[in-house]
């Protein structure tokens, strides 16, 4: 019984002490992408490294930094990839700029379809309809 208690103990996140805190630590957590899975918040991941992360964020905020400062350091680490949500600046603004590129080509490419005459609305010649 008491091996069970131990390994819940050391599953089971710390919760903080101030409920804003515990708040902040909860909002990062979901910001924040498994560097493992990939595609799942630290939140909700079960991965060793997920819950170190979110060991680290709690730590961070325990110690005072601020929301951007403890983004800015998973940033640092990890690249901008670690964050579900990245910056805008001058390495991510094809990121951001992608849908409405592809929006535009698609507008384009259909009105550009749009304005071409089709071979069946052509009128015809008397000379080529008795052929």
């Amino acid at each position: 019984m008491s091996l069970a208690a131990l390994l819940i103990a050391a599953i089971a996140p710390t919760v903080l002490a101030d409920p804003a805190q515990e708040a902040r630590a909860r909002s990062l957590e979901s910001e924040i992408r498994c560097v493992q899975c990939e595609n799942e918040p630290i939140a909700q991941s079960t991965a060793d490294i997920a819950a170190d992360m979110r060991a680290l964020v709690r730590e961070r905020i325990a110690a005072g930094d601020t929301d951007t400062e403890i983004r800015s350091f998973f940033r640092q680490r990890y690249g901008d990839f670690v964050l579900f949500r990245p910056p805008f600046d001058t390495r991510t603004w094809a990121l951001w700029a992608a849908p409405f590129l592809l929006i535009g080509a698609g507008l384009a490419a259909v009105l550009t379809g749009r304005r071409r005459p089709s071979a069946a609305g052509a009128e015809i010649a008397p000379e080529e309809g008795e052929r």
